[in-house]
């Protein structure tokens, strides 16, 4: 049964593999069967994973608090340390309190089920964009809310739609940065909506954080502050595992919330608790993040040399607002093709497919590690695949 099934999969250009990297690999280069690329695949947006200071922090937890953390944070999982970078991510996204999570996935399907069930049996309605990742797209199934969902960024959509569901609690759940597409949801007029409709803004700021606000994110980005309810309610997931190059995930939002979270979502609840090496990890470049935004402007700087290059070539970038960068060339076969041609020349940037996206593309995505030789050496090899 499985092997007809992979066979189709095959046929429609559609089965994936898995392609693990070699040992000495960093953001901007990534070694695969000991041949070198120059890796345009990367979330490491900052390319803080290899920081030596970060590295070193996890290893002195490791010393002190041993490898695995053996239980949930409920029982016997959690150190000093949990702690502290929670504190931490509260102060740095601007709320009363935050929770870690395992991951961003983990933290969208335990705590969008938790919020949404809050008051079981009354009636909980959950706005959510079409293009939102597949962990919100599940937080939202496992919830007990009704599900409506509107059009890509198009809040006269939601506004239209808000307004039937009047009675009901009301929650509007958005990526900040869409993660194929590389545009940004227009937060200031979502949260207007919000307000006007006493509803809850969820956003995940994954691909944001870092990025965003001078590093602090969509909501400084747009200039929004996260008041407490009852004037606004909106709270805020993040991963340490993108820019933060660590590992895990956040939850920040009011007191209430978070501690209701503590009681009722499950992946929090029933997970074992990260390991403290990875909890040091994020607490080092969470420190070194809101020290300097140095590797944020040279992101930024990056992102427009790149951009302006591929769009003068006459491709199509969609709508990207960010370092990612998407480019169409075609249909499935053709943009398979165009990525092995890529790699041929050196550079690694997989093809992006059904069902992840509905219009096959190249994905791009340029870091703070990426040197100018590194993206002339792009644009030059885009260039001469379209010759």
């Amino acid at each position: 049964m499985f092997s007809d099934e992979l066979e189709r999969l095959r046929q429609e250009n559609l089965l994936r593999r898995v392609c693990d990297r070699d040992l000495e690999a960093t953001t901007a280069r990534i070694l695969i069967n000991g041949a070198e690329y120059i890796n345009f695949s990367s979330n490491d947006y900052l390319g803080l994973a290899s920081h030596p200071s970060i590295t070193e922090a996890a290893k002195r937890a490791i010393d002190g608090y041993g490898l695995g953390s053996g239980a949930s944070r409920l029982l016997s999982g959690g150190t000093e340390l949990h702690g502290k970078l929670e504190r931490m991510a509260a102060e740095f996204k601007g709320t009363e309190a935050a929770l870690v999570f395992n991951s961003g996935y983990t933290a969208n399907i335990s705590a969008i089920p938790s919020i949404a069930g809050a008051i079981a049996g009354k009636g909980d309605v959950i706005f959510s964009d079409e293009f939102n990742h597949a962990s919100i797209i599940d937080g939202c199934r496992l919830s007990k809310a009704k599900k409506v969902i509107y059009r890509h960024r198009d809040t006269s959509h939601l506004s239209e739609l808000i307004k039937k569901e009047e009675g009901k609690r009301k929650i509007v759940i958005t990526d900040t940065v869409f993660s194929m597409d590389g545009d940004i949801a227009p937060l200031k007029e979502i949260s207007d909506i919000c307000r006007e409709h006493n509803a809850i803004v969820y956003i995940d700021d994954a691909h944001g954080t870092g990025v965003l606000g001078d590093g602090r994110g969509a909501l400084e980005h747009f200039g929004i502050k996260p008041e407490p309810w009852p004037n606004a309610q909106i709270i805020q997931m993040g991963t340490f595992s993108k820019a933060l190059g660590s590992y895990g995930a956040y939850i920040a939002a009011d007191r209430d919330v978070i501690e209701w979270l503590i009681n009722t979502a499950r992946g929090f609840i029933y997970s074992t608790a990260l390991p403290a090496s990875i909890i040091a990890a994020s607490i080092e470049a969470l420190q070194i993040l809101q020290k300097d935004t140095i590797l944020v402007k040279k992101l930024w700087q990056n992102r427009e040399r790149l951009l302006k290059g591929i769009r003068e070539l006459g491709f199509d970038t969609m709508n990207s607002e960010t370092p990612i960068i998407p480019i169409i060339v075609g249909d499935m076969e053709t943009t398979l093709k165009f990525s092995e041609l890529l790699t041929k020349h050196n550079i690694y940037a997989p093809a992006i497919r059904p069902p992840t996206v509905k219009i096959p593309r190249i994905r791009i995505t340029v870091t703070a590690s990426h040197t100018e030789e590194d993206i002339d050496k792009l644009l030059d090899v885009l260039s001469k695949i379209t010759q």
